[in-house]
């Protein structure tokens, strides 16, 4: 049994990274995996789980989140051996520290080699990244730059967009996955939910063609485009 667990969608649930615990659930049972989706709200206990979901928020649910997480025995459940995807807000969370309200440094949870700081702007908009050959696409809307230390390594190199620094997105990790890709991720790169999936059921899957591969291909060809028009409009001054 695959057990997914949602944690804290009612504070690291501003963007609907939450479905991405729907995905890897219904593309797991497609392949005959059983699989359940737990979510675990304020008050809640940390049940033992094959992956923890993390999602976007804003400061103030952030630095409550990283609490919540560090008090409820988290650290121990990922040393245990437990998956973890974190999308922008709980990415920062995973690092050394991020940055809240007024700047200020809190302390992260040190899973990954990473600090996040304020940028000079937000940056809200479409993204990818190339992940060994292959596009992640989503949408972001954050304003940290997150530095990754040298004993991280990125998800991907940016296409499009700025996610960790403008040159890099996310981590990646044995079992810790982290983007700046909203979608939700899951959602717009079923390629990457497989991904994920294999590396928790401990063997690669079969085929499963789906809607969401047609969609995924029309907004790689859309991104190919839109960077096309953009080269030809820079020549043209």
């Amino acid at each position: 049994m695959l057990t997914i667990a949602v944690l804290y969608p009612d504070l690291l649930g501003t963007y609907g990274d939450g479905g991405n615990a729907r995905v890897l659930a219904v593309r797991a049972r497609a392949r005959g995996l059983a699989a359940e989706v737990l979510e675990v709200t304020i008050g809640a206990p940390i049940p033992p789980a094959s992956i923890y979901l993390l999602g976007g928020g804003e400061d103030g649910p952030q630095r409550l989140a990283c609490d919540l997480l560090a008090e409820g025995g988290f650290v121990e459940r990922v040393d245990e051996g437990a998956a973890v995807l974190a999308v922008c807000a709980g990415l920062q969370i995973l690092g050394r520290s991020f940055a809240i309200e007024g700047d200020a440094s809190y302390p992260g949870l040190g899973l990954i080699d990473a600090v996040t700081t304020r940028g000079p702007a937000r940056s809200v908009g479409d993204m990818a990244s190339n992940v060994d050959g292959r596009l992640l696409v989503g949408f972001e809307n954050h304003g940290g730059v997150t530095v990754l230390g040298p004993q991280a390594r990125p998800l991907g190199e940016m296409v499009v967009g700025r996610g960790n620094d403008g040159r890099r997105d996310g981590f990646r990790a044995t079992r810790l996955w982290g983007t700046y890709a909203h979608g939700p991720v899951l959602a717009q790169n079923p390629w990457f939910a497989d991904e994920v999936l294999a590396e928790l059921a401990g063997e690669p899957l079969a085929p499963w063609p789906s809607v969401a591969d047609r969609l995924y291909e029309e907004r790689c060809a859309l991104l190919s485009t839109r960077q096309a028009d953009g080269d030809r409009s820079r020549g043209r001054h």
